[in-house]
């Protein structure tokens, strides 16, 4: 069967030139579309999105890791048959990238998650749906074809035990439990702003959607004519709506989830199991050694302990105590040069988060389908430079330490 991979890297790079929609063309990184998405949503909203905790050093320090390391090219190698393909569990992608789970994807468009979900099937990518999101996540597989969804779980058997089953009901195959935010957050940024969760009427929110008219009628007009807006996947039932008081209470006591509980996930869940926001290495072969499918390096992109280490930082530790575990990762991962740098220090997929709900609140599904272009065409010019033709020809000796 022939080749194609390079024909594919031709016509990725065209369509980014001349299939984008017009209004489209001019974001030419992932990083640009931030900018838009800033002036385009309220206040509240987008510092919601961008901020992180605290002093916003753990998301700061994301940033600094990478640029932190300098690839070393290979030159003279032919790679005109390369491919930016990528698998996982056995499903192979388009790019060995993922868009992370976001809280609330349903206030940078209507109906954000579906757009993420559909954009990224349309794109042969990867999406994992969130705990948080404003969509049930049975609507989520039925019609954004989501086959991933991360959950937030308190430290209660019989509650564990009907949310593993609504996922597996609902045809999921992996589940991602998020095992960093045993408390809420100090996230000074949202009382600064004016955002809360609940979502607390007041003249400040009332005036950024007069002065944000399209964001207003585009998103949340369309979205509340549906009803106000729930937390769908929270539990094994329908949560609270975004301006009730009992969302926090209706969360449960997430700092009583231990070990002991990931033994019951394990031994309810057939799916691959992956646990997310894991830093230290011990953590990760105490993960191995209870049967986990993945572990994801994360520190949440710095929105939960300020301060905590990069997951670039830990990432060579973390692959040593894998053994047959996949390694995720995110981080600040914002160009076609990351990707290829925790590749070669042996993740085995990348998952970017702001961008993607950037650029859907630029563009919606159009927006992040172009997102997704503009990585994969960055990555693939880069593996050229790199003098590599396929990602798993990446090794360590391809990046070195320039800080």
């Amino acid at each position: 069967m022939p080749d194609n991979s390079h024909s594919r890297t031709v016509v990725t790079a065209r369509r980014i030139e001349a299939n984008v929609p017009r209004s489209l063309r001019p974001f030419l990184a992932l990083a640009d579309f931030e900018p838009a998405a800033r002036r385009h949503l309220p206040r509240q909203i987008y510092g919601y999105y961008a901020g992180a905790a605290e002093t916003n050093a753990a998301h700061a320090g994301n940033s600094r890791a990478l640029a932190a390391l300098g690839l070393v090219p290979r030159v003279l190698v032919d790679t005109r048959a390369r491919s930016t393909r990528h698998a996982l569990f056995g499903q192979a992608y388009a790019l060995p990238v993922g868009i992370a789970p976001m809280g609330l994807s349903g206030l940078a468009t209507f109906e954000g998650d579906l757009a993420l979900a559909r954009a990224a099937a349309a794109e042969d990518a990867l999406m994992v749906a969130s705990a948080t999101s404003l969509i049930p996540l049975e609507r989520l597989a039925e019609e954004g074809g989501a086959r991933w969804f991360q959950t937030y779980l308190p430290g209660e058997p019989e509650r564990i035990s009907r949310m593993v089953a609504r996922v597996a009901a609902a045809g999921y195959e992996t589940l991602v439990l998020t095992a960093d935010v045993p408390v809420a957050a100090n996230r000074e940024n949202n009382a600064r702003t004016g955002f809360s969760t609940p979502l607390k009427p007041s003249l400040r929110l009332f005036w950024d959607g007069i002065t944000h008219p399209s964001w207003s009628l585009g998103t949340f007009a369309r979205t509340l004519a549906g009803g106000m807006p729930r937390f769908e996947n929270m539990d094994a039932f329908r949560g609270p709506t975004l301006l009730s008081r009992n969302a926090v209470r209706d969360i449960g006591a997430r700092d009583g989830l231990d070990w002991s509980h990931l033994d019951l996930i394990r031994r309810s869940w057939r799916g691959k199991l992956v646990v997310k926001g894991i830093l230290a290495p011990e953590d990760v072969a105490i993960a191995r050694e209870r049967g986990v499918d993945g572990v994801w390096i994360s520190n949440h992109g710095g929105r939960q302990l300020d301060t905590a280490v990069a997951p670039m930082t830990v990432l060579r530790e973390a692959v040593s105590e894998a053994g047959e575990m996949a390694v995720l990762i995110d981080g600040g991962f914002r160009r076609g040069t990351d990707v290829l740098k925790a590749l070669a220090l042996g993740a085995d997929f990348v998952f970017v988060g702001r961008p993607f709900l950037f650029a859907a609140a630029v563009g919606g599904e159009s927006g992040i389908r172009h997102a997704f272009g503009l990585l994969q065409a960055e990555v693939a010019r880069n593996m050229a430079m790199l003098g590599v033709s396929g990602l798993d020809e990446l090794q360590p000796v391809h990046v070195r330490a320039v800080g």
